[in-house]
């Protein structure tokens, strides 16, 4: 077993989203571009929303994403443009790997055997998929 270095240690995963959070990087992984702007995400959250948000609003929060490792951001002349750090399969993947790992080590054995249930209880279907995707990495 090869013990765990700065080297070697797995990143840790994304933070969650919230709420707000959530809708922006919905907006960013919509967008056909790979960059964009504040004003790109504050029209297309804008056309799903029943009351707008600032422009101030969206810009918070992708700064925040930025500083949270989500986004990043460079200067496009006087205008910050910014791309997603990871696609939406990525962030989804890692963000799990991340929860599932935080119950393991706080529950051990018994949060083990409560993902193992849950395996068990699925459409064989499903289960049979798991095992090949498995059977992958």
């Amino acid at each position: 077993m090869t013990p765990v270095t700065e080297q070697n240690a797995e990143p840790p995963p994304p933070p969650p989203l919230h709420e707000l959070e959530a809708k922006v990087m919905a907006a960013i992984w919509a967008h056909t571009s790979t960059t964009v702007t504040v004003r790109d995400i504050l029209d297309i959250v804008n056309a799903r929303e029943n009351k707008p948000l600032a422009y101030t609003t969206i810009m918070t929060i992708m700064v925040r994403l930025h500083r949270k490792g989500i986004l990043a951001r460079e200067l496009d002349g006087r205008t910050n443009v910014y791309h997603a750090r990871y696609s939406r399969e990525q962030y989804m993947e890692a963000r799990a790997a991340g929860e599932v790992q935080a119950l393991v080590n706080e529950f051990g054995e018994t949060a083990l055997l409560h993902f193992t249930r849950q395996v068990q209880n699925l459409d064989p279907k499903r289960r049979e998929a798991l095992r090949r995707i498995a059977r992958r990495d």
